[in-house]
C-alpha cells in the first residue's frame, strides 16, 4: 500500500465521505466549554458544512476512517472491486485531526464513517476508541455522529452510543430485494435488528432506577438513516412508504435521501445517469409534510399515476391543485391542521395566524408581513380585502407556478 502524509489522507477521505448525506447535529445535548472544565462545543458558529434542520449552520469535520471495503455493494465507489485510491487513518490521526481543527475554529464537530477493513467489529472498535479518547481523554464536548456496522457487536454499538451524540445505520435501499440484489453481502434484518435495538437502548437511558439516579445518556441526538434513491426502480411511493415505517417503527430522527450517482466500473443492472437531483429535494419536502404537516402517504404521491412526485412543483402544491374543492380558505376562521395545506403556509406562519387573529381580524398586508408566501398562498386563501375569485379554478393556474419549458442541447 502507498504511504501518504496525513494532508493527502485527509483530501482521499474527506471527498469518499461526500457519498453520505446524513450530516446534521439538531437534537443533541447542549454542552459547553465556557465554564473552562472541557474542549469544545455543540453550539457557536464556524465554517458551515451543513445545515441542520432548526436552520443552524453547523461546520463538521467529515471523513471516512477507511475507504478499504471487504463488501461489494455494486452502488458503492469504496467497494472491494472498484479501482480507486485507497487511504487510512490511524486513530490517533482522526483524534488528532478532530482536536486540531476544533481549536482553530474550522468545525464544531466530527461525522465519522468508514469501511470495513478486515472484519466489521475491527472497524467498529476503532470508531468507538476515537469517540472515547474524544470525550475521555481530550474532553472533547462538541458534536460527534458515528455512521454504525450493523454486522458489528452489539456491545460496540452499544459503547458507540455512549460516546456519539447521533449514531446511524444506513438501510441502503428502499426495498429488501434491491438491498439483496446489490449489496448482497447485507442483510436488511440485521440492519433493521440493529435499529430498534438503538431504539430500546435510548428509551432505556432516559429511565430513572428506583433510587432516582438516571443511567448514561444513549446517543441523545437519536439515529438516523441513509436511502439511497435512483440505483432500482422504486417510485417516490416506495420510498416515501419505506421512511413511514422507519419513522414509526425506530423512532428515527431523519431518514437521509441520496440521489444515486454513477460510478466507474459499475454492473450493468445500474443507472448510467444519475436521476434529476430534484427528485431528491421533493423527497425532503414529501418528509417534511408526512412527519409536521398532517399528510398522509397516499395525498402526497396520488398527483402521478406511477406514484412519483412532480418534479416542476412542491408536492404541497401539487396537492392542493388537485384538492380545489377544499379551497380557499378563510384565514379568520380556518382550523390549524387546514392552513398547514395551504401552499406557501409554513409552520410558523400559521403559528403567527393564530396567535393574531384571536385579537383581530387578518388582512393580505399581515399574512405578508408573517412571511407567508403569498405567490402561491393568494389562490387558495381568502382575508380581510382579499379573496381569489375565479383564480383557484382557472385552467392555468397549475402554469403559474411550473418553470417554463427549456430547449434542449442537441450537442
Amino acid at each position: 500500500m502507498a504511504r501518504f502524509t496525513l494532508d493527502e489522507k485527509l483530501a482521499i477521505l474527506s471527498d469518499a465521505a461526500k457519498y453520505d448525506a446524513s450530516c446534521a447535529s439538531s437534537g443533541t445535548a447542549k454542552r459547553s466549554s465556557r465554564d473552562g472544565s472541557g474542549l469544545g462545543s455543540t453550539e457557536g458558529s464556524g465554517i458551515c458544512h451543513a445545515y441542520a434542520p432548526d436552520g443552524r449552520c453547523i461546520s463538521l469535520l467529515k471523513i471516512l476512517l477507511t475507504n478499504f471495503c471487504i463488501y461489494d455493494c455494486a452502488y458503492c465507489i469504496n467497494r472491494v472491486s472498484s479501482n480507486v485510491k485507497r487511504a487510512r487513518f490511524t486513530v490517533d490521526e482522526v483524534v488528532s485531526l478532530t482536536v486540531e481543527f476544533y481549536r482553530r475554529n474550522y468545525i464544531e464537530g466530527l461525522f465519522l464513517s468508514s469501511g470495513i477493513v478486515r472484519s466489521p467489529d475491527e472497524t467498529m472498535g476503532e470508531m468507538v476508541e476515537i469517540a472515547r479518547r474524544l470525550r475521555q481523554d481530550e474532553r472533547f464536548r462538541g458534536y460527534i455522529h458515528l455512521k454504525t456496522i450493523p454486522d458489528a457487536d452489539p456491545d460496540l454499538i452499544e459503547r458507540a452510543g455512549l460516546f456519539a451524540d447521533r449514531l446511524s445505520i444506513n438501510v441502503e435501499l428502499p426495498t429488501d430485494a434491491s438491498v439483496r440484489t446489490y449489496a448482497p453481502e447485507k442483510s436488511p434484518a440485521t440492519i433493521r435488528k440493529v435499529m430498534a435495538d438503538v431504539r430500546l437502548r435510548k428509551e432505556a437511558g432516559t429511565e430513572r432506577s428506583h433510587t432516582g439516579k438516571r443511567p448514561p445518556r444513549f446517543a441523545p441526538a437519536g439515529q438516523s438513516t441513509q436511502m439511497i434513491v435512483g440505483a432500482d426502480g422504486a417510485s417516490d411511493a416506495t420510498v416515501l412508504g419505506q421512511s413511514t415505517r422507519l419513522y414509526s417503527s425506530y423512532k428515527l430522527k431523519r431518514v437521509y435521501y441520496s440521489a444515486f450517482s454513477p460510478i466507474p466500473d459499475a454492473t450493468a443492472a445500474l443507472p448510467l445517469i444519475r436521476p434529476p437531483l430534484e427528485r431528491e429535494h421533493r423527497l425532503y419536502q414529501a418528509d417534511w409534510l408526512l412527519r409536521f404537516y398532517g399528510f398522509d402517504l397516499a395525498e402526497i404521491t396520488g398527483a402521478l399515476p406511477d406514484g412519483n412526485l412532480d418534479l416542476q412543483i412542491d408536492p404541497k402544491l401539487a396537492w392542493a391543485l388537485q384538492n380545489r374543492h377544499a379551497f380557499p380558505l378563510d384565514v379568520n376562521r380556518a382550523a390549524r391542521e387546514l392552513l398547514l395545506r395551504v401552499p406557501g403556509f409554513g409552520i410558523k406562519t400559521v403559528n403567527r395566524i393564530l396567535t393574531t387573529r384571536r385579537h383581530r381580524s387578518l388582512t393580505y398586508e399581515d399574512l405578508t408581513r408573517m412571511g407567508a408566501g403569498m405567490r402561491k398562498a393568494r389562490a387558495f386563501v381568502t382575508c380581510g380585502g382579499w379573496t381569489p375569485g375565479a383564480l383557484t379554478d382557472s385552467a392555468g393556474l397549475r402554469a403559474r407556478f411550473a418553470p417554463p419549458p427549456e430547449q434542449l442541447a442537441l450537442f
